[in-house]
């Protein structure tokens, strides 16, 4: 009991105390019993529920015998990761969509039916169009990428070309670690990383179903948060599901 206790004065105290800082400070790190480790979460959880300030988080190891409480204080809530201010919904994240690689595209140019064909985006995230060559294509909406086909058209070979760029098919997403089947499946819109599991056969029975790892590729860049099962899920992200350790 003193040493729950102790866990929750210590969290209780950097919550109060750490608001100021934008490092994660570590309260403890002891080895204790699974059932107390599981005891100590809880604790901790509800603790953090009650106060104001930014949240606990909490680690455990492969065997489930140490804890980890974690304060991570960020600032002012302005500056703060979207991840940490709550879980986003789908109406919030949908936005224009953004092209990348093994995006495939219909693109059609009016008169020019050697023009018109599919694309697919490669891995450098540009895509090959006779007369005008490599365009680039990651990171622009299908708005701006019909902008930048017209320009080079019209500036040498096409009079006033008509332009229309669609998404034939999204990226896909991959999943993996404890689903029944991972791999890589076809992007549905709307998806949250709950669906995700679904279309992966469900949980296996060594699954965590409280936390999950996305990795998601900005621009060319990777990004990777811990987020609930209601966070959104876009195209080319990777959902990693955790195995439980409580």
């Amino acid at each position: 009991m003193s040493l729950r206790l102790s866990l929750l004065s210590a969290a209780a105290a950097s919550l109060l105390a750490g608001c100021a800082h934008d490092q994660a400070q570590y309260l403890s790190e002891t080895q204790i019993s699974a059932s107390d480790a599981a005891s100590i979460k809880d604790d901790l959880h509800a603790a953090s529920a009650e106060m104001t300030g930014p949240p606990i988080n909490l680690r455990g190891d492969m065997d489930g015998t140490t804890v980890y409480a974690e304060h991570v204080a960020y600032g002012e809530p302005s500056q703060m990761p979207s991840e940490v201010i709550g879980p986003r919904a789908v109406a919030d994240t949908d936005g224009p969509y953004l092209l990348d690689t093994a995006d495939r595209l219909r693109i059609f140019v009016y008169g020019q039916p050697n023009l018109s064909r599919l694309y697919t985006v490669d891995h450098e995230g540009r895509i090959a169009v006779p007369l005008i060559g490599n365009i680039a294509a990651r990171g622009k909406t299908t708005t701006e990428l019909q902008g930048v086909i017209r320009a080079r058209l019209g500036a040498e070979f096409v009079k006033d070309p008509q332009v229309t760029v669609d998404v034939q098919q999204n990226r896909p997403f991959f999943i993996y670690g404890e689903v029944k089947t991972a791999g890589q499946y076809p992007y549905v819109s709307g998806m949250t990383i709950e669906t995700a599991i679904a279309i992966a056969g469900g949980y296996t029975e060594r699954a965590s179903e409280r936390k999950f790892r996305l990795t998601r590729r900005v621009n060319g860049f990777v990004e990777q948060i811990e987020a609930p099962s209601d966070y959104v899920v876009k195209p080319g992200d990777t959902v990693y599901v955790f195995e439980r350790f409580f």
